[in-house]
């Protein structure tokens, strides 16, 4: 029995060009190699799983490449590469600001940036979670940072720039990682699933970006938990019921009670909702996004906001059809007023199912309005 790896880790990228949803940043690393114009400090700034320590590992590597090739990427085959990849470089240091934030934690690392790289040009130091030190640490660094050995370069990297103090933003090249886009988190999804010998509806790969929040670690978290309950077989019915989420069917089911002015219908849709442990406040948040999306399907300019499989795309388009852009704004509206007062209410469901019956006199409302 072969020891199981999880996705996050076996399929970490060990390039610049296969870093998913962060290509701006991976060309201008790759320019600043070519160019010889690196500076001595980064600090990666970003949500997590977006990619940060990668590409801090990924720079580490291929700054100190002997033979790196004509795409600035690392040979893999010179010492250097072997060591780092072997995990036994003495050039690139690691370092949780978060579990280390005492000032005796950074003299230390000051007194080893003195010594120079024993092979490769440079000395790599990555700092995760800097945002952790002390102010006591972060004095102690700045001097260093500001004016450090000729082979040091610093990566810090921090999921919280507001803690970051002033005087080190001001000595760091910056760069902000966005989160990455549901359909790049779902096409990577759809390839690793490829190489693991997994058949994936597309549907079930996007639904699971989606949950993932722009963080492609927890994509390949939620990734390998579903294929630990499903198998080799990725359903999006599996999808729905192992992440414990809400179909797209409720809501298009409800948003035509709704049309119908259907109070009934939509009162026992919902308490079938509930009794199947979905929480209040997660309903009003998905019925919100539904109207977003079928506000979005009414102008064709802003179908690219859209981040929905072209299947599940062409349902929204036809619901949209017979709602004015009027009636979905109200909708937005009393839904948005409900998740305000969500908290204060002491009847969480009663204020939820009068939402659904004015969703129902959405029609009778604006009409009444007209005259």
């Amino acid at each position: 029995m072969t020891d199981f790896v999880v996705s996050a880790r076996k399929y970490r990228p060990q390039t610049f060009d296969t870093v998913v949803g962060q290509k701006s940043i991976s060309a201008t690393l790759k320019s600043a190699i070519k160019n010889n114009h690196l500076a001595q400090a980064f600090l990666f700034c970003g949500s997590r799983g977006v990619g940060k320590t990668t590409i801090a590992r990924i720079l580490a590597k291929t700054v100190n490449c002997f033979h790196p090739t004509e795409n600035i990427e690392a040979c893999d085959t010179c010492d250097s590469c072997i060591s780092f990849n072997s995990g036994n470089s003495f050039n690139v240091f690691e370092l949780d600001a978060a579990s280390n934030s005492g000032i005796d934690d950074i003299r230390v690392l000051i007194d080893q940036v003195r010594i120079p790289p024993q092979i490769g040009k440079y000395k790599i130091y990555i700092l995760d979670e800097v945002h952790g030190l002390s102010t006591a640490a972060f004095n102690s660094f700045l001097k260093t940072l500001e004016e450090p050995p000729k082979h040091a370069i610093f990566i810090l990297a921090t999921t919280e720039k507001h803690k970051v103090i002033p005087t080190i933003l001001s000595r760091c090249q910056i760069f902000d990682f966005e989160k990455i886009r549901v359909k790049d988190i779902a096409d990577h999804l759809g390839e690793i699933a490829v190489k693991e010998g997994v058949t994936a509806e597309p549907e079930a790969l996007h639904l699971i970006a989606m949950k993932a929040d722009g963080a492609l670690r927890d994509a390949l978290s939620i990734f390998d938990q579903v294929i630990s309950f499903c198998g080799n077989n990725l359903t999006f019915q599996d999808v729905v019921t192992n992440l414990h989420v809400l179909d797209y069917d409720y809501y298009f089911k409800l948003v035509d009670f709704f049309s119908g002015e259907d109070i009934s219908s939509s009162l026992l849709l919902f308490n079938e909702i509930l009794e199947k442990g979905f929480d209040g406040h997660s309903f009003l948040n998905g019925l919100s996004d539904h109207f977003r999306s079928l506000l979005i399907c009414k102008d064709s300019r802003t179908l690219v906001l859209l981040e929905v499989p072209e299947t599940v795309k062409a349902r929204f388009n036809e619901q949209a059809k017979p709602w004015e852009a009027k009636q979905i704004m109200r909708a937005l509206y009393v839904i948005s007023k409900a998740d305000v007062e969500y908290k204060q209410s002491k009847n969480h469901r009663l204020l939820i199912e009068i939402v659904l019956m004015q969703m129902c006199s959405l029609q009778q409302e604006l009409e009444k309005k007209k005259d």
